[in-house]
């Protein structure tokens, strides 16, 4: 069947201010012949925000933007982590989520391997600041918390009774998994669905009212996208993928994966 019959795409998580201006420039003006409606793209830092603000503006029915600070890097000092805020909180109205945020989970292990001690209370106390931001703004907020980290996430989402919680590219314990589902979560699944045993078994377990699809480009996928520049429309492929594991129509699927996006991130009709 041609993919016109199919609902348009949206990229849940992207990294648009990582490719090259050039790059940018040729995957935004292919997004109409690819059928992708829109895009999130979650920030780093400030100057990303800025970066993704400044795209949104140029492209106000397909880009929204997402502003955060990126766990998977040095702490910001408290200088920093002020200025941060106080401009998400000057340009809130722009912002779709609170985003990409968390705990770093890949840098502890690294430093666990090498023998080095690593302190992730700081992080912690970050997200939380994240978390009550996004609630006194009723914001979704997505996160980078993957395996323990989430059981910490999701001790601070209750904390705090905020639900509007969205785990990208998520790996996790079974009982994560399920305390995630039964709160109401939303959880992204990347092309990598196509070949990862553990991403296909939570695709089998997660509620499907509660998964879309995303590319978190730049970031390179293997397997049949080896060696391609990721792309927006590679979530045509993760749904797809997702619909052969759960038996359900791939045209039925599309048109899940676009409602629950546009739902979650209330992207307007």
């Amino acid at each position: 069947m041609h993919s016109q019959a199919f609902a348009p795409l949206i990229d849940a998580h992207i990294h648009l201010d990582k490719y090259t201006p050039e790059e940018r420039i040729e995957l935004l003006l292919s997004l109409p012949n690819h059928q992708v409606e829109a895009v999130i793209a979650v920030s780093m830092d400030l100057a990303s925000a800025q970066a993704n603000l400044e795209l949104a503006k140029q492209y106000a029915r397909s880009i929204f933007p997402a502003f955060g600070y990126h766990p998977e890097q040095p702490l910001p000092s408290a200088n920093q982590q002020e200025q941060l805020f106080r401009w998400i909180e000057e340009h809130i109205e722009h912002a779709a989520a609170i985003g990409e945020v968390g705990l770093p989970y890949y840098n502890r292990e690294e430093a666990r391997r090498a023998g080095l001690d690593f302190d992730q209370s700081g992080y912690v106390d970050l997200l939380e600041q994240f978390i009550l931001l996004a609630k006194r703004h009723n914001k979704p907020i997505v996160l980078h918390a993957v395996y323990e980290d989430a059981e910490i996430a999701c001790d601070l989402l209750e904390k705090h009774q905020f639900t509007r919680a969205h785990f990208h590219w998520f790996k996790g314990a079974k009982q994560t998994i399920r305390r995630m589902a039964n709160n109401g979560y939303f959880i992204s699944f990347t092309p990598d669905i196509q070949y990862e045993t553990e991403i296909r078994e939570l695709a089998r377990q997660y509620p499907a009212e509660q998964v879309m699809a995303e590319t978190d480009g730049p970031w390179p996928f293997e397997g049949p996208f080896q060696g391609r520049m990721t792309h927006p429309v590679m979530t045509r492929q993760v749904i797809q993928a997702w619909s052969e594991i759960t038996g359900m129509g791939t045209e039925r699927a599309a048109r899940l994966f676009y409602r629950n996006t546009k739902r979650f991130y209330r992207l307007p009709e």
